[in-house]
């Protein structure tokens, strides 16, 4: 299951089960669990964590250390889930000890060609990274969100569930679950309806979240007047409280 021209560690952990393409390089402190494969090229290094059934193809960098001038080369982490796939030259940083020391992605993932996980980054679940996007360091994205090409995501930024970016998107500001964004800079653009119709959200439920949406964005509140009216509409519509959680920890601002 491995190629002769790879170079695994004997160090390394690996799954009976797992495949390793040619030419591909695997250090000491590397676990990969059952049903992996490794395309061609690829590098897995550092203290890195793979779960089950993954699919890593050919030029992807695994693991690697963070790009941060910080960095003294302690033993950071990156930790991977199940099922992910990772296309064609994807990064994925080890995280730094300004943070947790540790760049998470969790299960069901799709993340495209010349995708990059900066260090620190913690990824939710079902989540699409269409091709080139790109995440600074310490940015959170939540389960199910989806990330246009060519999107940009500044450093601290906080990426809500069931979220999505236009092609070309840039994130300098939080931006909250639902919520479809796009531009330089980003501009909320509504609710992302046909993502959660496709999830199996009720209509009662997304006309829930279109009103909180009128509320956060047309309405001419400000900010702390929105969070409140929002925490109202909790009883009646469940789904609005992930929007307000997500206001009350945001420290970058919305987008708007």
């Amino acid at each position: 299951m491995i190629h002769p021209t790879a170079i695994v560690h004997p160090g390394a952990q690996l799954d009976p089960t797992v495949e390793v393409g040619a030419y591909s390089i695997i250090d000491e402190h590397v676990e990969i669990g059952a049903g992996t494969t490794i395309g061609p090229h690829a590098v897995i290094t550092g203290h890195t964590r793979i779960g089950r059934e993954n699919r890593i193809f050919q030029f992807a960098s695994i693991g690697s250390a963070p790009q941060d001038k910080k960095y003294a080369g302690e033993p950071t982490r990156t930790e991977i889930g199940d099922r992910n796939t990772f296309r064609e030259n994807v990064t994925v940083n080890s995280g730094t000890m300004q943070d947790a020391g540790v760049t998470r992605i969790g299960s069901d993932n799709w993340i495209m060609a010349y995708v990059h996980v900066a260090h620190d980054c913690q990824v939710g679940d079902h989540v699409i990274f269409a091709n080139c996007s790109q995440l600074a360091g310490h940015v959170h994205v939540g389960d199910w969100a989806i990330l246009g090409g060519f999107t940009g995501a500044h450093q601290f930024v906080h990426i809500g569930a069931h979220s999505m970016t236009a092609i070309n998107s840039v994130l300098v500001h939080d931006l909250p679950p639902y919520v479809m964004a796009q531009g330089d800079t980003a501009e909320a653009k509504g609710i992302n309806t046909e993502g959660l119709k496709r999830r199996g959200f009720s209509t009662e439920a997304i006309a829930g979240l279109r009103r909180a949406y009128k509320t956060l964005y047309r309405s001419g509140h400000t900010l702390d007047e929105a969070r409140n009216a929002l925490a109202a509409q909790v009883a009646e519509c469940p789904e609005v409280a992930p929007i307000v959680e997500f206001l009350a920890r945001s420290t970058r601002g919305i987008v708007r």
